[in-house]
């Protein structure tokens, strides 16, 4: 099984010239990898896990945009994302809190606050894992929460092997303004998840 948690180097990214030769296929692959690491839990919330692929492709597209092609420049745009790279022993992954309408999501927001650190992830006989949020910044008010947050999740060695054999594995929200839970995880995203630890 590849392991896709080793960080991004220069080496490792298209100049801006060939990546916009390439950027609508290479757009096609993505779009197909992060369905299969995207989870829906209830009507309003998703995680998208990164891992390499995902973190690659919006390092490749933050140079495309800036218009980026100095070497200090590519380097502050790897050690941003690189952070967001699984290491072997967690996952990483992007809450988004989504609602159609503006005054609605307002209201959500307010309703919600903490909500990040209510998502969690359970492989079967283990312990539910809470995450650790928002380590780059601070994302909440005391008025309401971000629709956007930043979560990881660490596993335990004993946790890792029971994945590894095969163990199932759910994810939930037990927040008092939203609570759902998915039991277990599409079998797609959990054979994904598992590339991500080593």
């Amino acid at each position: 099984m590849q392991m896709s948690s080793h960080k991004l180097e220069r080496k490792d990214l298209m100049s801006l010239e060939e990546y916009s030769q390439k950027r609508s296929d290479i757009r096609q692959q993505i779009i197909a990898h992060k369905r299969a690491r995207t989870l829906h839990i209830g009507p309003n919330l998703t995680l998208l896990f990164e891992d390499r692929e995902t973190m690659r492709y919006q390092v490749q597209e933050m140079l495309r945009a800036e218009r980026i092609f100095e070497a200090a420049g590519i380097q502050d745009e790897l050690d941003a994302y690189n952070s967001l790279i699984p290491d072997g022993s967690n996952w990483k992954a992007t809450l988004l809190i989504e609602f159609g309408e503006v005054e609605e999501r307002r209201e959500a927001l307010g309703k919600l606050i903490g909500i990040e650190d209510r998502v969690w992830m359970r492989v079967h006989g283990h312990p539910q894992v809470f995450p650790i949020a928002d380590e780059d910044l601070e994302r909440e008010t005391a008025e309401k929460t971000s629709s956007v947050h930043f979560l990881r999740f660490e596993l335990t060695s004993s946790t890792v092997k029971a994945l590894k054999e095969g163990e199932l594995l759910d994810a939930g929200v037990d927040h008092p303004e939203y609570s759902y839970s998915v039991k277990p995880v599409p079998a797609e995203l959990q054979k994904s998840l598992l590339t991500d630890l080593s």
